[in-house]
């Protein structure tokens, strides 16, 4: 019966300590993938790295303004219009 406790002690039967190795990589592994979860949970319900897309006449008025098509006081006054 020697075999057998040799066996034992080189962690292939259970209670060696193979077993706990491999728990304690499962546990790990298990913890890893919670807190990546997590991560993904919290970015995705705060709204992430992704923008939300401006309004098009926004769009419409910078270019407009970037253009010289119109002065800072009247971009001032249409972008308080488009945002209301």
């Amino acid at each position: 019966m020697w075999f057998g406790r040799c066996w034992n002690w080189f962690g292939a039967g259970p209670g060696g300590w193979g077993w706990m190795m491999g728990g304690g990589v499962m546990m790990l592994l298990f913890l890893v993938g919670l807190i990546i979860v997590g991560v993904w949970a919290v970015r995705s319900w705060q709204g992430g790295p992704m923008r939300t897309q401006a309004h098009p006449g926004l769009e419409a008025l910078n270019l407009r303004y970037a253009r010289g098509e119109i002065s800072k006081a009247e971009y001032e006054e249409m972008r308080r219009d488009i945002e209301r």
